[in-house]
């Protein structure tokens, strides 16, 4: 009971944008999950650009703030992730990436 006590009095414990900020971040991480089985001409290659470049922008802010939000961290580097996947499908289907051919084995 205390440790529960602890976090919700915590510097990033729920009375706080430290931990609804994160919690908010995850519908961004189910949408691109639940995209990626759509067709990847539906893609906006400009949103999820800058999808990408906010979530390594705040990466960068919950590594440098004080106290240093891990919560918020580990959401946008997920965000991250499904974003750059998303952005690889859509640079792949407008001829941006190569599609590899499996190398012949002999």
């Amino acid at each position: 009971m205390l440790a529960l006590k602890n976090f919700l009095n915590s510097p990033v414990g729920p009375k706080t944008t430290h931990f609804w900020g994160p919690v908010a971040n995850c519908g961004f991480i189910v949408a691109a999950y639940l995209d990626s089985e759509k067709p990847p001409e539906m893609i906006s290659g400009n949103m999820t650009a800058a999808m990408c470049i906010y979530s390594a922008l705040f990466m960068r802010f919950a590594w440098m703030v004080k106290p240093r939000n891990y919560f918020l961290l580990s959401f946008h580097a997920s965000n991250e992730t499904v974003q750059l996947y998303q952005l690889s499908r859509w640079a792949r289907a407008h001829g941006y990436l190569e599609k590899k051919e499996p190398e012949a084995q002999q």
